[in-house]
């Protein structure tokens, strides 16, 4: 096939995407016995997350300690398919750029001061999110000699992403309730 039979293929078929699916509603925040916030029915918790991040989110992936199997369904999230930067997210280098701090897998001893200085490096307003069951609990993990313990344990969670690992399609969900679009 030539570059000219190529390009008039592209012409005669046009824009293949599906369409965007309606943005996340807002969601009170709901507070159980103790104060803490509870979660919604997708498992998220519904907790008020900073206006000023609307529209677009810079992020900022921490493995504390996973096994990679979030980090390969972060990836496809970011991926062609799914394509989390058209609703306004975006991963960055450093935290000092970052406006989220996205992390994965349980913390480990060696990783909870690095997680900590991350999250401290990332300027206020900020969001921190804990993407699968390692981070959000420690998973099958838990009581492991290594570990220090779940993200929360750590670093104050804002929203976390229940899965083993998470799908993809959970994981830009997450990133559009922070982001509105």
């Amino acid at each position: 096939m030539s570059l000219v039979d190529l390009a008039r293929l592209i012409r005669r078929t046009g824009r293949i995407a599906e369409p965007a699916p309606a943005a996340p509603s807002e969601q009170p925040s709901a507070q159980g016995a103790d104060g803490s916030p509870t979660a919604s029915a997708d498992g998220l918790p519904a907790r008020d997350l900073p206006r000023e991040l609307r529209g677009s989110v810079q992020v900022r992936h921490v493995d504390a300690g996973s096994c990679n199997g979030c980090e390969i369904e972060l990836a496809a999230a970011f991926g062609p398919v799914y394509d989390a930067e058209r609703y306004g997210a975006r991963l960055v280098a450093s935290p000092r750029h970052a406006d989220a701090v996205l992390v994965t897998g349980v913390v480990t001893r060696n990783m909870a001061e690095p997680l900590r200085l991350t999250v401290e490096a990332t300027p206020q307003p900020r969001v921190v999110l804990a993407v699968g069951d390692c981070a959000r609990d420690c998973g099958m993990f838990r009581g492991a000699y290594g570990v220090v313990g779940a993200a929360s344990d750590v670093v104050p969670v804002d929203l976390s992403v229940p899965g083993c690992p998470p799908a993809p399609a959970d994981i830009v969900a997450a990133l559009r309730q922070v982001t509105g679009r």
